[in-house]
């Protein structure tokens, strides 16, 4: 197996060998994958089919490993989808002679083309870094952009410019929940990852699709396309790219602005990408939006629930409704669920649809979670002063800020303060396939005393192979599981048989989204007793609850 360079550019090669010693230059054939070495003690003793198999050797340093691989993909790829360009640049951290340190090295690809324009050879120079370039590179990672933002508008505002005849697409990108990542494998390994991004960026896009990070986990991408497939296979392949660093999972959620007025200023069509990234966020089903204009309307209303939760939180706005639960067997209420309701001076009653989910994004869901958990405990704790045999109130935990929270201790303090039996707090929290952690919280918290209920059975992401090993005491089973499987004959022998197993191992039921007599019968004759919805009852205030609580208990 051997590399044949070509006559006409044997000369121009010798003079960049001599001229360059401290440097190593491979050459690759693309026609039978041959690579060899031109100077130097560079490749080991066996031959080389393709770059990629440098990564068995130890030339490559193991923590370049993830950006050499897309350098390989981007080499490929260029090569075989006839790309026009003609260089391809990255950094790594690699030795040049064997048994020396890892340094880093620009690693520069120069594509040989034929007459036809098809590449037929690759010459490679591998050059370690001078000590400029160290200073350069090291003061680079330190700002949150990698772009001079100014430089970075000018060139989207280019790639506009010199591309009439196609459509331009402004792509913005973060990692979702990247404080979690953070949280769990620190600091430094985020800002690897960041960095990974950036080198990875370099390689996959083009002269004429410039990037740049604009602010922590955030980076956006400006590239002319043809057709929306085109545009989405980009994305896809930014992502599988991208994704999996270290074997770390992670998942990308991607806001898409099709430049409709070229007049407009860039930083526009930047701020419309963003409105459509986070009009996803959260979304389990798709993690790509192009930007609509009704999303304007979302981002003014989500700003002005932003503008309004503090003094909200301060002037008492936010207050506890109870939700009864009910035997259904003698139809007297043994427990209640505390809900939130913002009741707005101007604006009147804020639907929880609206302001939970921009509360669990922007971190304000833990205060009013505290909130809430000191007003179940107070309530608790007036029930027992005034002589009224209380019933359990249990209260949400939002997983947002588990990891970064002493939820248990918060929980302790709590019931010490009120002085109330720890039996009557009872604690509901979603157990879902992508919540890290999770389930170490529920285990501490259960062997503080408390009694666990698991929110959401049912509603895609558990599963019946949850039940196996599951810390909870209480499965919760979902409304939108109960109105789809009573549907059929079929479905309702699964509620059957989920209620029957859970009951085998120990597990308590209670079905929310109760609405009809034929749903609550039916949960009766399965063997679950315990149920919340409206048929029974719609969330009420305080005081309606202990009049039902007195008159239906008494």
């Amino acid at each position: 197996m051997s590399a044949t360079i070509p006559l006409e550019y044997t000369e121009n090669l010798v003079k960049m060998i001599t001229e360059d010693a401290p440097a190593v230059h491979l050459y690759q054939s693309v026609k039978d994958r041959a690579l060899i070495s031109l100077c130097g003690d560079f490749l080991p003793d066996k031959p080389m089919s393709s770059l990629d198999e440098l990564r068995d050797t130890d030339i490559i340093d193991p923590a370049s490993y993830p950006v050499f691989d897309v350098f390989c993909s981007s080499i490929e790829s260029r090569t075989f989808e006839e790309s026009p360009e003609n260089h391809l640049y990255t950094e790594l951290s690699m030795r040049i002679t064997k048994d020396a340190p890892y340094t880093m090295c620009s690693v520069y690809a120069l594509f040989l083309r034929n007459s036809k324009g098809r590449v037929t050879d690759i010459h490679y120079r591998i050059c370690k870094f001078s000590e400029k370039e160290h200073f350069n590179r090291s003061v680079l990672n330190m700002f949150s952009s990698d772009k001079n933002p100014k430089f970075f508008s000018q060139r989207c505002k280019n790639v506009i410019d010199n591309n009439p005849n196609s459509e331009i697409a402004f792509i913005q990108f973060d990692i979702e929940r990247f404080k979690m990542i953070n949280e769990i494998y620190g600091v430094q390994t985020g800002d690897e990852i960041l960095a990974f991004f950036n080198d990875s960026l370099a390689l996959i896009c083009s002269e004429n699709q410039p990037f740049c990070r604009l602010t922590a986990d955030v980076f956006m991408i400006v590239t002319p396309f043809k057709e929306r497939s085109e545009l989405i296979d980009f994305v896809h392949k930014i992502e599988s790219m991208l994704c999996g660093f270290k074997g770390i999972e992670y998942r990308l959620v991607f806001g898409i602005c099709v430049v409709a007025d070229r007049t407009a200023h860039t930083r526009r069509h930047g701020d419309c990408a963003s409105i459509a990234r986070q009009s996803i966020k959260g979304n389990a089903l798709n993690n790509i939006a192009f930007f609509e204009s009704d999303m304007k309307t979302t981002i003014k209303k989500t700003k002005e629930i932003e503008d309004d939760m503090q003094n909200a939180l301060v002037s008492g706005e936010f207050i506890m409704y109870l939700q009864p639960k009910h035997s259904i067997s003698t139809g007297k209420i043994i427990g209640a669920e505390a809900l939130a309701r913002w009741v707005h001076p101007t604006k009147g009653i804020i639907s929880p649809a609206d302001f939970i989910p921009v509360f669990e994004k922007n971190g304000f869901v833990l205060k009013l979670d505290l909130f809430m958990w000191e007003q179940a405990c107070r309530k608790l704790r007036s029930w027992i002063d005034c002589g009224i045999t209380p019933v359990p109130i249990s209260v949400n935990i939002s997983r947002e800020y588990v990891h970064t929270f002493d939820v248990v201790g918060a929980f302790t303090r709590l019931v010490e303060k009120y002085n109330i039996p720890i039996s009557l707090l009872e604690l509901e929290i979603t157990e879902t396939t992508d919540s890290i952690g999770v389930e170490k919280i529920v285990k501490e918290l259960k062997n503080a005393g408390f009694t666990m209920l698991m929110d959401d059975f049912g509603s895609g992401y558990s599963s019946l192979n949850m039940l196996k090993t599951t810390p909870f005491d209480v499965l919760k089973i979902d409304k939108s599981f109960l109105g789809e499987f009573m549907e059929s004959g079929r479905g309702r022998k699964i509620i059957e048989h989920t209620i029957s197993m859970s009951r085998d191992i120990g597990l308590g039921i209670i079905a929310e989204g109760v609405e009809t007599r034929e749903q609550a019968e039916f949960l009766s004759r399965c063997g679950c007793d315990s149920a919340q919805g409206f048929f029974f009852s719609k969330p009420i205030t305080e005081e309606e609850f202990d009049k039902r609580l007195l008159e239906i208990n008494k």
